[in-house]
């Protein structure tokens, strides 16, 4: 399961509302349920879940801390790639700055020096945010073996968006596979009360929360106001 998409689940479980309109997204549910019960019934609780928990108890918090600092670092490169694609350019300069800063001066990312000095986080882009920004449809809703959530628009920004990350370049199989490794198990600790939330039929729940995210990340957090029209009554 993709990184990002487990954290998008996070931030919108405290304030989404549910409910079935995204059946309309999702023609291929069947199929869907499947690959669910793969990445969730199964990789997640016989082989993640575990290590993730082990990883919790012992890892002080100093480590995990950088290690959070290091990889978002990382994400700085597709965030200012695709800032740019987006017209974004305030925000990509951002980016950049970032990245710079705390890879000379953070040791390669293991410090945020960029924050303390004043020089906060810009949201998180990706290709599907780009393509949509571009006015590529949506298309429906998928459930990818390994990776989760998306959409037939969402599919590919997995892809693109690791053609810019360094590690990915390294001959070595064993540290590509020990980098995302790390990566994963840092952030699915950070997730482990998730399961504590999750209520109902949980294939909708996520399903739902994470069309709901999307729509907001894409639109930049700005939530059409349904109460606009009676302004003038």
């Amino acid at each position: 399961m993709a990184r990002y998409i487990i954290f998008g689940l996070l931030l919108s479980v405290a304030t989404l509302s549910f409910s079935n309109e995204g059946d309309s997204n999702d023609p291929f549910e069947g199929f869907n349920r499947v690959f669910y019960e793969l990445n969730f019934n199964i990789l997640d609780p016989l082989l993640i879940k575990p290590v993730a928990v082990v990883y919790d108890g012992i890892a002080p918090k100093p480590l995990r801390a950088g290690l959070r600092n290091f990889f978002s670092n990382l994400d700085e490169i597709p965030n200012l790639a695709n800032n740019i694609l987006q017209g974004k350019l305030s925000a990509a300069g951002q980016n950049g700055g970032r990245f710079i800063i705390n890879t000379t001066f953070g040791l390669a990312g293991f410090l945020d020096i960029a924050k303390s000095a004043g020089l906060y986080p810009a949201e998180k882009e990706d290709f599907g945010q780009t393509l949509a920004v571009w006015g590529v449809p949506e298309g429906p809703y998928l459930m990818l073996p390994f990776f989760g959530p998306s959409t037939l628009r969402d599919a590919p920004s997995n892809y693109v968006d690791s053609l810019l990350d360094p590690f990915n370049y390294n001959d070595s199989l064993s540290v590509r596979v020990a980098v995302k490794g790390v990566d994963l198990i840092s952030l699915r600790a950070d997730l482990l009360g998730i399961d504590d939330v999750m209520s109902g039929d949980e294939y909708l729940f996520v399903r739902d929360v994470y069309l709901q995210n999307r729509e907001y990340v894409i639109s930049d957090g700005v939530i059409e106001d349904d109460f606009d029209d009676l302004e003038d009554y």
